[in-house]
């Protein structure tokens, strides 16, 4: 049975071929050729469900007009082709309306997440020099904050908290189409309904190539700032053989897709919003926190089929409900998971609970989905990263590019071509006003990933860690120069370092070494203070659960952080119990 499969891997990579139309657009693809055509229009595109209980839906036909709408508001606010656009949203429907729009219109989309404070906004919104912001009403605090320092923005939409089109709580009663009053505002502010209500709903997009830029995700480094980077509509297409492979063949006929991934990461709009409107499926929109209970909610009423499912999710899930098919009428039939390892236990627990293989996958911003497994099609080796998805030509290579043994660890990278030759349409344009740091992530054709495995004699990458300071903690990848960045800022601190601490839940926990200015002496109030600093500054997910106080960090003689020593101490303290 086992050769079967993977025969049937040995044919499925040698025989793909990429099909890239030189001219492409996303909103065409998934949005205007299935609301165009009479049989596809009416299927639902998004259920939409919140926290408070607010249920909506949209169907591709009503996707295309609402996002005509929005394409004619954002041509008279004068957003002109190549202009940056800001989304600032949970998964709600207005995101998916707002990228068709930005689409459309030949705009980039900048998605941004809601988890983003001032500090956070300020520089993303800077460096891009976005235009339009597109708000959620609970974010406008941190965008007011930061306005002034955003000399490129010239207008806030503000999403009213009551979606138009929906099931039960009607259309929001603010209709204020103009600047909402406040004279004290830089940046005038519009009303998302008041705006879309005198909008036509027809409008003719713009023509766009495969190549030309349409999304900017801002992914955090090692070192400096946040890096932007730049993807064609074509990327798109790139990510649809993991993605097909990874969700076992999807679409199906009754596919029904979700997943908590943040619709602001690549993660969320990448591995799952923008796929499963590509093949004109319905995708579940579910704004409010994650718990085992609303995803058992979910996965049951909408019937979904297929999911994204981060291992520490997967985690929660088996330790609330050890037999949930005997509590809940699942159609599960498919489980991607990505960001850390699943790990034997949980792996087990998905076969055995739920009735499905996980497929793993890896992959990042720059060019993902590119490595993992299709349960049926090659068999999964439980803690591998996966096989090279077709279309993609992935290597471990050493420091001069050339092509590592089995066996032997060197780093992941992926080829600008595929097996035949052809131009791989996956890989990102580039950082955004950075060619420095896109020439750096190159060596000849290869694409470094920064991320380090071996490959066994059957092709399977095996993870051996990160080649730079970046790690993963439930999922989100943390950078720690931002971190460390915001640290300093505060007048107790001298010098701060940020690594990863082994953590069995989440993978890894956020922990920051810290030297304290003269005169101050650490204490449990100063770690709660500095803690609230970073948690007001940047993203939740991003403050150092634990702050350890340090004379003086580990330096190199020429005066550059070791954060290497300070990890392997934290890994020394993990396996010794301490």
């Amino acid at each position: 049975m086992q050769s079967t499969i993977l025969d049937q891997y040995a044919s499925l990579y040698r025989e793909f071929r990429w099909h890239v139309p030189a001219r492409f657009n996303i909103a065409q693809a998934c949005c205007t050729r299935w609301a165009n055509d009479p049989a596809q229009a009416s299927n639902i595109a998004i259920h939409y469900e919140s926290e408070s209980g607010q249920t909506a839906t949209l169907s591709y036909a009503e996707l295309q007009a609402e996002a005509n709408r929005l394409s004619n508001v954002l041509r008279r606010l004068g957003v002109q082709r190549g202009d940056r656009v800001a989304l600032i949203l949970p998964q709600r429907p207005e995101v998916a309306i707002a990228l068709m729009a930005c689409f459309q219109v030949g705009a980039i989309a900048m998605p941004l997440s809601i988890l983003f404070g001032p500090d956070a906004l300020e520089y993303r919104l800077q460096n891009s020099e976005a235009v339009i912001a597109i708000v959620e009403p609970s974010c406008q605090p941190s965008v007011d904050a930061i306005r002034a320092q955003c000399p490129a923005l010239q207008q806030i939409l503000l999403v009213d908290d009551a979606f138009a089109h929906t099931d039960t709580a009607g259309t929001s009663a603010n209709t204020n189409t103009g600047d909402d009053g406040n004279t004290d505002d830089a940046v005038p502010r519009l009303h998302w309904h008041g705006a879309m209500a005198q909008a036509p709903s027809s409008f003719v997009a713009v023509d766009t190539t495969a190549t030309d830029p349409a999304i900017l995700i801002y992914t955090s480094g090692t070192t400096g700032a946040p890096k932007g980077a730049l993807l064609p509509h074509a990327a798109l297409i790139g990510n649809l053989t993991g993605f097909v492979a990874s969700q076992n063949w999807f679409p199906q006929e009754h596919d029904v897709f979700w997943s908590p991934a943040d619709w602001a990461w690549t993660g969320g709009l990448m591995d799952a919003l923008l796929p499963t409107l590509y093949f004109g499926k319905p995708i579940v929109g579910y704004r409010g926190r994650f718990s085992a209970e609303t995803t058992f909610h979910l996965l049951e009423k909408y019937a979904i089929t297929n999911t994204f499912l981060f291992p520490t999710a997967l985690k929660i899930m088996m330790k609330t409900v050890a037999a949930p098919r005997d509590k809940y009428d699942l159609k599960l039939r498919a489980i991607m998971s990505a960001g850390e390892a699943v790990g034997d236990a949980v792996f087990d627990w998905c076969q055995s609970a739920l009735g499905v293989t996980v497929n793993e996958m890896f992959g990042q911003t720059e060019m993902n989905y590119i490595v993992g497994n299709s349960a049926g099609q090659w068999p999964a080796k439980p803690g591998s990263m996966g096989r090279p998805y077709p279309g993609h030509r992935v290597a471990v290579i050493d420091d001069d590019g050339a092509i590592v043994a089995p066996g032997v660890t060197g780093e992941v990278a992926l080829n600008r071509h595929d097996i035949q030759g052809d131009p791989d349409p996956i890989f990102f344009l580039g950082y955004w006003k950075n060619p420095q740091a896109t020439d750096a992530k190159y060596t000849g054709d290869w694409c470094r990933t920064g991320d380090l495995a071996l490959t066994d004699e059957d092709g399977y990458l095996w993870y051996q860690g990160r080649a730079d300071d970046m790690f993963k903690s439930a999922g989100y990848r943390i950078g720690p120069s931002e971190i460390e960045n915001c640290l300093v800022k505060h007048p107790a601190v001298a010098n701060a370092a940020v690594v990863p601490k082994p953590d069995r839940e989440r993978g890894n926990l956020v922990k920051a070494f810290v030297v304290l200015t003269a005169g101050r002496q650490g204490s449990e109030q100063l770690i709660a203070e500095l803690q609230a600093h970073v948690r007001g500054k940047l993203a939740p997910y991003e403050y150092p659960k634990e702050i350890e106080f340090i004379d003086a960090l580990p330096m190199t003689t020429t005066g550059k952080l070791q954060r290497r020593v300070l990890r392997l101490l934290e890994q020394e303290r993990a396996q010794s119990g301490s």
